[in-house]
Order: structure tokens, then sequence, then C-alpha cells
């Protein structure tokens, strides 16, 4: 049984839950599955008020976090909303609205779901919201990792740039003009600047930073949340912490996310967070066909793409348009198609990790035959640790790449 934390100084006073703490606590529940079918997925399904309503309420019962008397009341009430503690977990709601976190939005009838419950409106994660829950998995991700923070890689590679952290040197045509004023002055204090000479400019050197370009390619087919077991969530979150990790570490670099189904479509990070699974199949070569036309317009030193998944490729877009699917074994149609996308990679000089959450043999032996054709590297995880395996392997990436 989990061990439950009582939170005794906000008995009788949940008005004064901090927003921050607030999202800490339903954080799963706004990255989960919970509004969808694992039967019959919805990808457009959006979460409504009733729903965040519902996520505090549980979050704060799990942490006996109610007081007794309301806790009681809302019990033999026929509409807990209509109760003291309904009413508190409103102004929570109007508190995280108020506080930049999410958004609330209406359909053309100016309610939620068209029926004239304000409850049945939909909502938003605001751009304050998603880089909260991304702090908030990278610091869960690298406390597994045994460190507290990720610094900037380092290189014993230098460049004469902006950032004057190197080692001095004498200036030569060509370099940027990051002079060291005491060691420049110094050269020229006994003999004149009148006298001054390039020979006795002194510059800073800066210190080399590679860049990256990644795509995450992220499976949101059926079998992700099938099974009694939820792997698109984990997934969600690792991509989250991958995206404010390269943003506040490595501001160099990019990251694009793709998911892939049925067919494949970008998504922003903004609305990654609240994306659902389905439709059903698994279109490997549409994602690696997507990630490939994202890598072509950036110009960095690496590029790779993040691949995480757990079924075998089992959909295929046809040149014109339809979709061809087969979900039993490895359909040789789809492997191969699957395949050329993977040799497109290499020849474009992109390298494919994989972080697979299955081990059937079948599949193993693919994505197997995907790290060896791109020289990439296949990792089996599961959805407890496959943060700290992404998280590591692109780190050590960067640390390779500079070196």
């Amino acid at each position: 049984m989990a061990r439950i934390t009582r939170y005794s100084k906000f008995e009788g006073e949940l008005d004064q839950l901090d927003s921050g703490e607030l999202m800490q606590m339903i954080q799963e529940a706004l990255l989960g599955q919970g509004m969808n079918d694992p039967y019959d997925p919805d990808p457009d399904a959006r979460p409504s008020m009733d729903d965040l309503f519902d996520a505090i309420l549980e979050a704060l019962a799990e942490r006996g976090m109610i007081p007794e008397e309301q806790l009681m009341e809302a019990m033999q009430a026929d509409d807990v909303r209509e109760t003291a503690l309904g009413q508190q977990i409103q102004r929570l709601m109007d508190k995280l609205q108020q506080d930049g976190f999410i958004r609330k939005e209406f359909d053309e009838d100016g309610e939620g779901g068209g029926h004239g419950n304000p409850g049945d409106a939909t909502f938003q994660l605001t751009d304050k919201s998603i880089d909260f829950l991304g702090y908030k998995s990278l610091r869960d991700l690298m406390g597994g990792l045994g460190r507290s923070s990720a610094g900037a890689h380092d290189t014993r590679e230098y460049a004469s740039g902006t950032e004057m952290s190197g080692e001095l040197k004498n200036y030569e045509f060509g370099d940027t003009l990051n002079l060291d004023t005491t060691a420049t002055l110094s050269n020229v204090i006994h003999k004149g600047f009148d006298q001054l000479e390039e020979s006795d400019l002194v510059i800073r050197q800066a210190e080399y930073n590679s860049s990256a370009a990644t795509v995450v390619l992220l499976d949101c087919s059926h079998s992700m949340i099938l099974y009694g077991e939820d792997r698109f969530t984990p997934a969600k979150q690792v991509a989250l912490a991958l995206a404010h990790l390269i943003r506040t570490q490595y501001p160099g670099d990019t990251v694009k996310f793709v998911l892939f189904h049925d067919s494949a479509e970008e998504v922003p990070l903004g609305k990654l967070a609240q994306a659902q699974i389905g439709p059903y199949h698994t279109n490997t070569a549409g994602g690696l066909r997507l990630a490939q036309q994202l890598l072509k317009r950036e110009n960095k030193d690496m590029k790779q793409i993040v691949m995480i998944t757990d079924g075998k490729p089992s959909a295929l877009t046809l040149p014109d348009g339809r979709i061809y699917k087969n979900a039993y074994g490895l359909d040789p149609y789809v492997l191969g198609a699957t395949l050329r996308e993977v040799a497109n990679c290499r020849r474009s000089g992109i390298q494919v990790n994989t972080f697979m959450l299955a081990r059937d043999p079948d599949l193993v032996g693919f994505v197997r035959r995907v790290s060896e054709m791109t020289r990439g590297k296949a990792y089996f995880t599961t959805p407890q640790n496959i943060g700290q395996y992404v998280l590591q392997d692109f780190m050590t990436n960067k640390t390779k790449l500079v070196n």
C-alpha cells in the first residue's frame, strides 16, 4: 500500500495552497490518459474542467488534505460541487487560471460542450505550465541519475566567438575581436598607444559549443495504453524533460516532436502534454520520413532521431495517401518500406537511437537492425526507467560530439 502523507497545515485552508504545489500534485493526471477509453482511443479528446475538478479532488483525497467534516459532507452530497469542498476546489481551479497555468476554452456557443454546462468547457496548458512540467520531470529524472543538475557540455576545441571563457591568444586575422583589455594594455603601455601594432592585440578565446538537432519520435498507437500499462504518459514526461534540458542547458540545440500511429504528424511542444493515444497502428516509416524532413532544415553538427516505441511497424502510407495496415507480425511490405527510410537516415548522417518498451523477439531483431544501419543504439527499457536512459544517452552523445 502506498504511503500517504497528511498535509495537516492545509486542513481547512485549502484556499492557501500554492498553484505550483497543486500543479505538482496533479501532474500525472494532466499528462495521463484518464480521459481516453483504452479500447476506443480518441486522439482528439481534450480534458474538460470537470476532469480537472476530479483530478484535484482525487489528489487532495490521496494526500489526506481534506478535513473530515468536509469529506463527510462531500460523500453524502448529491453533487460534490455544491459543497464547501467543491467550492474550495473551484477556487483552486480559478487560481490556476489567474496564475497562468491553464487557459479555459469554450466552443462557439460560449459553453464547453454546447450543453450549457460550464464544467464541460475544455482547458489548455499554457507555456508556463509546460515549462513547469518539463522542469519537474527533468528534476525527477536527474535525481534518478544521481545528479542534481545538468551543466553545459565542455570541449577541448576553441573558437573565437562571443562567449569569452577560454584561454588568451594573440590576435590573428579572421578572429572575432573578443579583446582582452588587460593583456593588450600591458603590451602597449610602455611604448604608447600611437605605436600599437596588430601583434599587441590579445583576445580571449570562446569555448566552442557543439550543436545538435533532435527529433523525438513518439509512438502513440493503440498498444501504448493496452495490457494494463500506460506507456505513453512516461514517454511524454521524458519528451518534456528533454525539451527543458535542451532549452535551458543547450540553447544552440533544437528539438522537435513527431507522433506516429496510422500516419504521423509534428506536434508543437505546447500541445505535447495533452496529446492522446490513437489511431491504432504503428506507421514507423511515416514517422521516420517526417523526422528526416524536419532535420533537413537544420544546420547542426549532429542530427539524431530519438524513437520511443513498443510495437512492430504495422502500417504504411501508400503513394496515393491511403494507409496500408497489417497488425499481424512483421509484414514484409511494411518492413521493407520502413528499412528503406532507415537507410535514408543513414545516407543523411542521421543517427536513430531506439528506446523499446517491449521485448518481443521479432521486435528485438527489427530494432537491432535499425541500430546497426544508422550506427545508433537500441535500449530495451520499461516505462519506469526510460527517462534515465534517454537523458543519459543524449548527454553522452553530446560529450562524444564535442570531444
